[in-house]
């Protein structure tokens, strides 16, 4: 018989950019026994047709009425941690801005420990040991997402030997990036065309693998890229699972099949 998923063990919240399909979808296949998982969406502070994210999208996200609106709905909840799954607000902001507005949105909802995406990521890198990470963005990264990605991770300690794009090919590769997001790339990415991708491309001087990006589908290339490889990978929804379980004071050591992270 099918279990109903009641979060039993521990209930996670999570904060989607509004037309992520992938999130909730990465985070139920992992989630072990007895943890659920709850959605709230926001309005993406990117204006539409356009790369335009203002002049300072982590406090637009931050401010955002929606994001105070699904915390206050979740501070009203039984929910043991809130994970906000937008990783480009977090990379613009900074290290330093991503624990201040966690910890201005746990106030929001009611006490609730708030992590975010990339604060999630950085934590993962070193649970495992990785310093020197290749990085793989999706492809709706424009330029200005890539840079201050590299800077994020390495004031955080883990500096990027190199950040590249995934690669959708053919139909995909004349749109600008922002472009490939409104024309739906989120729905097409396959996990099988990210693992041949990251394996062609791995540098030789790095000794780990970032998958950045919550709307980025690539749960299931860790396993298989683990094993060949043979170092570890981390995915940002993967690293936010991991670090909402933790926060919720539940082991992640019974999930399986994402990658060594979950033992560490």
């Amino acid at each position: 018989m099918r279990s109903d998923r009641w979060g039993w063990r521990a209930a996670i919240g999570v904060l989607v950019i509004d037309k992520d399909p992938v999130a909730e979808s990465e985070f139920w296949s992992m989630a072990p026994p007895g943890v659920s998982i709850v959605a709230a969406r926001f309005e993406s502070p990117r204006k539409p047709g356009t790369s335009d994210y203002g002049d300072d999208p982590a406090e637009l996200v931050a401010s955002s009425p929606d994001v105070a609106r699904g915390l206050e709905f979740f501070g009203g909840m039984r929910l043991d941690a809130i994970c906000v799954c937008f990783t480009t607000s977090s990379l613009f902001g900074g290290p330093a801005f991503d624990v201040s507005f966690a910890a201005r949105a746990s106030a929001a909802a009611n006490g609730i420990p708030v992590v975010t995406a990339a604060q999630s990521s950085a934590a993962a890198l070193a649970a495992v040991g990785v310093s020197r990470p290749y990085v793989v963005v999706p492809p709706w990264f424009k330029d200005e997402i890539v840079e201050v990605g590299q800077s994020y991770f390495t004031e955080a300690g883990h500096p990027p030997v190199d950040i590249q794009r995934f690669r959708l090919g053919r139909g995909w590769d004349t749109l600008k990036p922002w472009e490939t997001w409104d024309a739906g790339a989120q729905w097409e990415v396959r996990p099988a065309d990210v693992y041949r991708q990251v394996r062609s491309d791995f540098p030789s001087t790095a000794d780990g693998v970032l998958l950045a990006g919550n709307g980025f589908r690539c749960a299931d290339a860790v396993s298989a890229l683990e094993a060949d490889l043979g170092v570890p990978v981390i995915t940002s929804n993967q690293a936010c699972l991991w670090h909402s379980l933790r926060t919720a004071g539940t082991s992640p050591r019974d999930v399986t099949g994402y990658g060594r992270l979950f033992a560490a």
